[in-house]
């Protein structure tokens, strides 16, 4: 009866993506000010790191809903890198860049997948000596408030070809969907463009957009306060095949006369 049950088990269990598991700095762990180490390691479960390519790694405050937590100003922002060629990486974090509270922080690994899409770790929460900052979001205090424990928020998975583990689903939960000039904080999301339908149905065209309103600048405006740009993973895929119809108008011409 057991080994009936295994291949049934086998189609009904998801599979499991787990990637990156993160060993320093550690759950509760109380950091440093100044250079913070992050280290890393191969969770054991697939797709390895071998399957993931480059990352971009965050410091965020907050609680365990990363659509309301603080992105730390971190040097440099993002940190970036290759998971194939280290697992260890560093950043400086000013006294002020964030609050003084214990076990606020937690680091934020988005890693993009050899086959597509994309997956986000978070590490377990650590406290960072000596902050001196407030918070800058009553949303990101209030969350981090309800949190109990030292855990992170869960593992978000988008690899394409997983459509159980929410391929395609935003980087950072419905950041996605809020319009760009809405949002705030260092790092913007912006949505896939539109992909063409395969016909033209349309019997009256027009702009597919209402015209957005203009205002001019009339001095040196500030210096932009979001540092990078997320967009959103593709979620649709195309296919061609090979023409193995000779062309006509060749044989056409090789016959007149």
């Amino acid at each position: 009866m057991l080994f009936r049950l295994l291949p049934i088990l086998a189609v009904t269990t998801p599979f499991v993506f787990a990637d990156v598991k993160f060993t320093a700095p550690a759950g509760n762990g109380l950091v440093p000010l100044g250079a913070v180490t992050v280290q890393w390691t191969d969770s054991g479960v697939a797709p390895s790191i071998s399957d993931l390519a480059g990352y971009q790694l965050f410091l965020m405050a907050g609680g365990n809903d990363d659509t309301k937590s603080e992105q730390i100003a971190i040097t440099p922002l993002p940190v970036v890198g290759t998971l194939t060629t280290g697992s260890s990486t560093s950043f400086t974090v000013p006294a002020a860049a964030g609050p003084p509270d214990k076990n606020a922080y937690y680091l934020k690994m988005i890693s993009a997948a050899t086959v597509g899409g994309q997956v986000i770790n978070y590490s377990s929460r650590f406290t960072i000596q000596g902050m001196t900052g407030a918070w800058t979001s009553t949303a990101a205090q209030a969350d981090f408030k309800t949190v109990s424990g030292t855990g992170g928020p869960s593992t978000q998975n988008q690899v394409s070809n997983n459509p159980a583990g929410g391929a395609g689903a935003g980087a950072a939960g419905g950041s996605y969907t809020i319009p760009y000039q809405m949002q705030t904080g260092l790092t913007r999301y912006a949505p896939m463009q539109l992909i063409p339908g395969s016909k033209i149905t349309a019997k009256v065209t027009g702009p597919q957009f209402s015209s957005s309103a203009i205002q001019f600048a009339k001095a040196f405006l500030p210096t932009p306060s979001e540092v990078t740009t997320m967009s959103a993973s593709a979620t649709f895929s195309v296919s061609s095949i090979e023409n193995t119809v000779s062309s006509r108008i060749l044989s056409n011409y090789l016959n007149c006369g």
